[in-house]
């Protein structure tokens, strides 16, 4: 048996991606971090490493099935089977409908979705064998009850993220991996952040006042449930996107 579980995180470098590769080196696994932006995903390994954790940096780019399949073909042949899988890794580019491309739709599709499915498509073979295996894929409240003005690419991504959950969850249960979503609602990071693309901070600011805890989420507290998903507590749970939000969607009317 290997001394330590690992966990494959995409998008790692920054926002909830390190906030969770963060928490996951906390937790005693070895991580590997993958993201496109490699200085900030190397400092993110390096961190951990000198918290007194475990950890690594691959750079990746999950639109390439290619590299997808070298990278997680070579950690296994190290490391054995995942135990755990985490997708992500993505992109929220604001596009009103008028000038949606054909390119720029299948973009966000080739990251917020492809991407997730890629990673569990190449890890899946051997997670299986071995009989174990937790995959967490990162959706969106706006992929499970809202529509985003001008974001019409990202919300329908991000809906597509809860099949995938359910349809790999059933088709992998009886092999012990289970497969489940979670979905944020606003939180503070580089996405919601940018005035470009997003709220923008004051943006922010003014979501949270319909948010009943009455502030934005941060990132450790997705990270915190990621964990908890990949966990032997949520061994009887599997097919399910929880909504981390703040109580937004049950509380504003």
């Amino acid at each position: 048996m290997k001394e330590k579980k690992t966990v494959l995180i995409t998008g790692a470098g920054i926002g909830i991606g390190k906030a969770t590769a963060t928490a996951f080196g906390a937790a005693g696994y070895h991580v590997i971090v993958t993201d496109i932006l490699k200085s900030e995903g190397k400092q993110v390994a390096e961190e951990i490493s000198d918290a007194g954790g475990s950890a690594e940096f691959h750079k990746l780019d999950v639109t390439s099935t290619g590299h997808v399949n070298a990278l997680v073909a070579s950690i296994e042949k190290i490391s054995g089977a995942l135990d755990v899988v985490v997708g992500n890794a993505g992109i929220a580019h604001k596009v009103p409908l008028g000038e949606m491309t054909d390119q720029k739709w299948d973009e966000t599709f080739d990251i917020d979705l492809k991407g997730i499915f890629r990673v569990a498509r190449a890890a899946a073979p051997t997670m299986r064998a071995a009989g174990r295996g937790a995959i967490i894929a990162v959706s969106s409240i706006m992929g499970v009850a809202y529509g985003w003005d001008e974001h019409a690419h990202y919300s329908s991504a991000k809906a597509g993220v809860l099949g995938l959950v359910r349809g790999l969850a059933v088709e992998m249960a009886r092999d012990g991996v289970r497969v489940n979503g979670i979905a944020p609602g606003y939180i503070r990071s580089a996405q919601t952040l940018s005035a470009q693309h997003s709220l923008g901070p004051a943006g922010l600011e003014d979501a949270a006042k319909f948010i009943p805890m009455g502030r934005v989420g941060q990132p450790e507290e997705i990270a915190d449930v990621i964990l908890f998903l990949a966990s032997n507590a949520a061994r009887y749970m599997t097919g399910q996107t929880v909504v981390v939000d703040g109580g937004l969607l049950v509380g504003r009317y």
